[in-house]
């Protein structure tokens, strides 16, 4: 076991320097975090919409949902074209109040230069074998995907569209990556939340992860529909944690990986060591409403 490996890794990938960040408010409402190039883009060319108070960078919008959305779907695409932002989408997340409440959507991809938080489904395809030994199952990414070629992931993970619920997510990811049918994840209640916080090139990568422990039975194999998982693999817990020390995981499943191996005891002694380390990105469900961005 290389638990101290695997903290330092926690620690590389789940600690950095917020006082880098001016707090983000739209309206009266804190919803992100934006850095010192974004915050000079936006006071500079945006002057119409953004301005500098002693909170922080504030949003001038107000409105409805879909007025905020429309106000900030035109800015977005000003951005897009002005060179500042890649990955575009054409896919909108929502982002949401403190309360819980959907405030507006925007373009996936403007979220990370707003510091803006998004929620993801994520699924560890675990097996018990014959022999009780327990294995998961990663799934290493189709070397034609732009973002993360080649990189190993979770057996299922991907963003939260807006519109969507977790359970509508969930059976849709599940289903486009594992061939895992709709019946089988009907139901299933996520295991653990994760915030994932990191600072990115675009910005601050932000998000809840909602991680669902899935049991496929032996012989039972995940097959990928749409292409974006070049293969899955069966692993022995040891190996994940191998891939985790050689940082071949996705940062977000690396997190969803550690927690998983943790809830299942793979560090015996040292487990609570680990567990004491995941605090600091742990929540109990329902905690995510509130916690300022």
């Amino acid at each position: 076991m290389q638990v101290d490996a695997v903290l330092g890794y926690l620690d590389k990938v789940s600690r950095f320097d917020a006082q880098q960040f001016t707090p983000l408010f739209i309206g009266t409402e804190r919803m992100g975090c934006v850095n010192a190039q974004w915050k000079e883009r936006l006071l500079q060319h945006e002057p119409q919409l953004f301005e500098d108070t002693f909170q922080g960078l504030r949003c001038k919008v107000k409105g409805s949902y879909r007025s905020i959305s429309h106000a900030l779907a035109h800015a977005a695409r000003r951005w897009q074209q002005a060179g500042w932002l890649n990955g575009w989408r054409n896919e909108n997340f929502t982002a949401f109040r403190q309360d819980g409440r959907p405030y507006f959507e925007l373009e996936r991809a403007a979220f990370r230069p707003l510091g803006l938080t998004s929620r993801a489904v994520h699924v560890n395809g675990l097996c018990r074998l014959d022999d009780g030994e327990v294995r998961m199952w990663v799934g290493r990414r189709s070397p034609h995907k732009a973002v993360d070629p080649n990189r190993m992931d979770n057996l299922v993970g991907g963003g939260v569209a807006a519109g969507e619920t977790l359970a509508l997510a969930l059976e849709r990811e599940s289903w486009e990556e594992a061939g895992v049918a709709r019946e089988r994840v009907d139901g299933l209640t996520p295991a653990s939340l994760l915030l994932a916080q990191r600072p990115v090139a675009r910005g601050l990568h932000r998000e809840w992860l909602y991680a669902y422990d899935l049991w496929l039975a032996p012989g039972e194999s995940p097959a990928c529909q749409d292409g974006e998982v070049a293969e899955h693999l069966l692993l022995p817990f040891s190996e994940v944690e191998q891939l985790l020390v050689d940082e071949r995981f996705m940062i977000d499943a690396a997190l969803v990986s550690m927690d998983c191996l943790c809830r299942h005891g793979y560090w015996e002694r040292h487990n609570q060591k680990m567990a004491d380390a995941l605090s600091r990105v742990r929540y109990e469900l329902g905690q995510e409403m509130g916690v300022p961005a």
